[in-house]
């Protein structure tokens, strides 16, 4: 359903102070589309801080020249959060805000929830969603014109970068004639492709690129290659050089070999257990697939997570995507 701009409209005129937050592992559109609010919020007057659980990826900090992302327990602790409203952007699960779920599970502000996936707990929020958007940084600029803001440089650079990269550059089956709209509006705004592709894709590590090799290195085939799975491991990071954040995208190489339905890649995390990414271009449902481990998202990609080692992951979560795509 489309959003209540009329109804967010209203609600955001009782507020005064705002705090910003998103989810663990923030990618384009986390930070974009948080990046991109604050500017809309401040143009009509509000007070805003941006608070993460996790820190900025190296390779997404262009986003953020000034800094102005805090990170909890880092820059600020939980006790010291004082605000009228805490925006929640782009996730509507209690497990993807990490050490922040606990903030807004405690805080007496009222919550709002700006996002495009399917799915949602119940935090007790005013939820503004449109789960047909194909990325919540799209939304930040549908809520800058229900203000009655005109979109600057400082909004389109990270609202573009959102936009472009939740839709694969694009290449998306999400991609439609209204997103070209709105990218032509940012672009008019000040947005720079050629930069921002860019900084994005042209600035890669030696480590990064070792770790890409690995990854495809250990690329399999299923169903008569209908299905193509990956993984990383923990100690992948330290003899490559590379870090957590430079898998970010990395399932996206898969989907490359020809043939390909579905894709999955299992990361082990630091702290130990799997991040689980799901890709489809076929009828199968990745929010249904990533909803049996816990997790959720789109059709077309979702995540989750689970405990265990790299084998016993792969026996439990290999079956459930095979049977899905039946």
């Amino acid at each position: 359903m489309p959003v209540n701009w009329k109804k967010f409209k209203d609600t955001i005129a009782h507020y005064e102070n705002f705090v910003l937050t998103s989810h663990i592992r923030p990618d384009c559109d986390a930070l974009g589309s948080e990046l991109g609010m604050a500017e809309v919020l401040r143009a009509v007057g509000k007070k805003v801080r941006i608070i993460n659980a996790h820190d900025t990826p190296p390779g997404l900090q262009f986003l953020d020249p000034a800094g102005n992302i805090e990170v909890l327990r880092r820059h600020v602790e939980a006790e010291d959060i004082q605000t009228d409203c805490i925006m929640v952007l782009d996730t509507s699960a209690w497990a993807q805000l990490g050490a922040m779920a606990q903030v807004v599970e405690e805080t007496r502000a009222d919550k709002l929830i700006v996002d495009h996936h399917l799915g949602e707990d119940d935090m007790g929020a005013l939820l503004f969603k449109d789960t047909s958007a194909e990325a919540t940084g799209h939304l930040v600029v549908q809520a800058a014109d229900a203000l009655g803001v005109p979109l600057t440089k400082k909004m389109a650079m990270p609202l573009y970068a959102a936009i472009a990269t939740d839709t694969g550059w694009f290449r998306f089956s999400s991609t439609s004639a209204d997103t070209y709209r709105c990218i032509a509006r940012l672009v008019d705004a000040g947005a720079s492709p050629t930069e921002i592709y860019g900084d994005l894709y042209e600035r890669d590590t030696l480590g990064r690129v070792k770790l890409r090799g690995r990854i495809l290195s250990r690329t399999t085939a299923e169903l008569g290659g209908r299905l193509v799975y990956t993984w990383v491991l923990a100690e992948d990071f330290e003899k490559t050089g590379a870090l957590p954040s430079d898998t970010e995208d990395a399932i996206n190489l898969t989907l490359a070999i020809a043939g390909t339905d579905a894709a999955v890649i299992m990361i082990e995390q630091l702290k130990g257990g799997f991040k689980l990414s799901f890709r489809s271009r076929c009828e199968m449902n990745c929010n249904d697939v990533a909803r049996v481990f816990g997790g959720g998202g789109h059709k077309a990609a979702a995540g989750a997570f689970i405990e265990g080692n790299i084998e016993s992951v792969k026996e439990k979560v290999l079956p459930v995507v095979m049977e899905m795509m039946k």
